[in-house]
Formats: C-alpha cells, sequence, structure tokens
C-alpha cells in the first residue's frame, strides 16, 4: 500500500528532489503573443481591387434581375405546322413544249425597254363594262386564225395548225388597282374566267398544241406565253405547271388540260390576317393577300398563295401581281386549236358562293 499511495498520493510542488519549493503561477495579463500579433482594423490590403462590377453579365443585360438565363429546351419537339411550307422546285424546261431561245432573248429586251404601265382610274362605264362581263379581247398580229365575239363577254376562235406563240388580252383590266384593291374597298376583289377546249389540232414542229390561262400586267410581249415573262403569272395546259414571271420550266401543279374541258382561273385579293408591323418590309408582310386559285369542269381543283415562299436562286418574284397595278387576262395559244372564251358570270360552270 505504501508503494500506491507514493504513486497516487500527494504530489510535492517541487521538482528535483528535497530542495526548497520554488513557485510556478502564471504572471498576470494575457500571453506576450496576443498583444504583439492582433488583426489589424479594416479589411485585407488589395481586397478592394477585385470587387464584382456594379452591372450584370453581357449575357444577362436584357433579363430581369431575378431571372435564370434562358435556355432551349430540347426536349420540346416543335409544332412546325404553322411555319410556311417550303418553295415549290421549278423545272429548268418543260417536257412537252419550248418557245427558241432568241424569242426568249428578244422578249427580255422588250420588257427592260418597256416598264409596266402605272395603274389608271377607270371611267365609271369602263368599271361598269367590266362588271358585266363584256370583255373586248385585243388580238395580237402574232396570233393566226379567226376570232368572233357572238355575244357580249363570249369569244370564239380557232387557230391554224402548226402556229406559233400567241397571247390574246382582254382590251380592259379585269383588275383595277386605283379602284378595286381591298385597300381602298375595304373588302375582298376576285377576278375570274373560264375557257373551253373545243378540240387540238396539229401542234407547233414536233409540240402538241395547247393553251394557257393567266393574267398580266402591261405591257407583256405578246410573242410569248403568259408566265414566262415579268408582271404575269398563267397555268399551262401542255404540262400542267404553273408560271410566275417564270422564264423556264415552270412548277408541278396541275394534270394536263385535255379537249372537251373547261377550265377557269381566279385571283381574290384581300386585306391579310395580319396587319403590316412597323420596320418590317413588304416581302415578311405583304399590303395585299392574293390568292390563285384554278378550276377544272366547275370544280375548284387548286390554288397557291402568291406571297409563298419562293427559291432565291431560281425564281423571279411577283412584281406587277401583288395588286399594285392593274391586271389584264391573257389566253395563250400554240398550234392548232378551238376554244371559247367566257366572261359572263351566268356562262362560267363554276359559280362563286
Amino acid at each position: 500500500m505504501g508503494l500506491f499511495k507514493s504513486l497516487k498520493g500527494d504530489h510535492p510542488d517541487t521538482v528535483g528532489g528535497d530542495g526548497p519549493q520554488q513557485n510556478h503561477s502564471s504572471p498576470p495579463g494575457p500571453p506576450p503573443s496576443q498583444q504583439n500579433y492582433a488583426a489589424p482594423s479594416g479589411p485585407p490590403p488589395g481586397r478592394n481591387e477585385f470587387l464584382p462590377p456594379s452591372y450584370p453579365p453581357p449575357s444577362h443585360a436584357h433579363q430581369g434581375d431575378d431571372l435564370p438565363p434562358s435556355y432551349h429546351d430540347w426536349t420540346v419537339i416543335e409544332d412546325t405546322a404553322l411555319l410556311p411550307p417550303p418553295p415549290s422546285l421549278g423545272h429548268e424546261s418543260s417536257p412537252s413544249s419550248n418557245a427558241n431561245l432568241s424569242d426568249a432573248d428578244r422578249a427580255h429586251e422588250w420588257c427592260r425597254m418597256r416598264p409596266l404601265i402605272n395603274p389608271h382610274l377607270p371611267t365609271p362605264a369602263q368599271h361598269d363594262i367590266v362588271a358585266k362581263g363584256d370583255m373586248p379581247i385585243i388580238r395580237p398580229r402574232e396570233y393566226q386564225g379567226t376570232l368572233t365575239m357572238p355575244r357580249p363577254g363570249c369569244w370564239l376562235g380557232s387557230t391554224v395548225p402548226g402556229s406559233g406563240d400567241a397571247c390574246l388580252l382582254s382590251s380592259l383590266p379585269c383588275y383595277f388597282a386605283a379602284a378595286d384593291s381591298p385597300l381602298l374597298m375595304a373588302k375582298k376583289k376576285t377576278i375570274y374566267f373560264e375557257v373551253k377546249v373545243k378540240s387540238y389540232g396539229r401542234g407547233r414542229g414536233g409540240d402538241t398544241s395547247s393553251l394557257a390561262l393567266g393574267y398580266c400586267a402591261v405591257p407583256y410581249p405578246t410573242w410569248r406565253m403568259p408566265g414566262w415573262e415579268r408582271g404575269s403569272l398563267a397555268v399551262h395546259g401542255d404540262d400542267g405547271r404553273r408560271y410566275v414571271n417564270d422564264t423556264w420550266g415552270g412548277k408541278d401543279f396541275t394534270d394536263t388540260i385535255k379537249a372537251g374541258e373547261t377550265v377557269g382561273l381566279g385571283m381574290e385579293f384581300s386585306i391579310p390576317d395580319t396587319p403590316p408591323q412597323y420596320g418590317s418590309s413588304p416581302a415578311q408582310t405583304p399590303s395585299i393577300r392574293v390568292e390563285i386559285f384554278f378550276t377544272k369542269n366547275g370544280s375548284r381543283e387548286a390554288g397557291w398563295n402568291l406571297h409563298e415562299e419562293l427559291d432565291a436562286q431560281n425564281d423571279l418574284g411577283i412584281d406587277g401581281l401583288d395588286g399594285q397595278f392593274d391586271l389584264y387576262a391573257a389566253i395563250g395559244l400554240f398550234g392548232g386549236i378551238e376554244f371559247e372564251i367566257n366572261f359572263q358570270r351566268h356562262l362560267w360552270l363554276w359559280q362563286p358562293l
């Protein structure tokens, strides 16, 4: 027990033997290290040099302060139904008949030297004639054959077999831009006429006979089919294609026009559903909406929007056709063909609602 007491009992206050006791109490005050190394007041040196700028980052310049940056949700499939359809593909030539290059070059130069005529305000008598369908027709010198008017607004024609291209034009516009524009009248304007193909005869060279029906601004080279030169559009019966200021091969549209069929072509001019916006170009927001429709044997068969998306490389635009110029009926013919043209509404197979 004595041994355990010496290990666990009272310990002496001295170290190192039996000498006199020494006092080892701590000195007053804090340790020297706490007096010499107190933290200085203020921020650390150089901290102000790395403060963030007071304005937001560039990518957030136009967003709210509390909104996260926008991002594209790739899991959502966009609805493309409201997007405009892709441009229709045109052809370099027609599969059935094509004019010679010299006629085309001559027409291009002719049009270059003769700009489109500005619209004019019709007299009440002129406007009444067109409204009643008593439309006169101009017979160009290229036309070979007979052309008679058995009754007002109805024309019977027969061309010589093997004859070349010729374009009949109405002597008055079907559409007066200064009197019929929906921007002036605040209502839709529709123009229309029909052609009945009675028979086909011998064509031009190795081509079959056929016709085209369309509209054009003037002046127009009457040795060219409508739709081939500026300010014109047409549906051609030999290949069933539509041409809009198109000197090439047109765009697929309908079937060929056969003997015994009655076909019609119309244009509807109306105020667009969405008015033009400030700063928008005419190509983005047309001032007048223009729809073209085609009928066969009294039924509305097909159509297109004049302001559809165009092929930037091949399409030549819609100059002269967007309701800013007067538009005349145009009937193109080549080869031998017997036909009937009707401007009178009560003679049409197709009747508007």
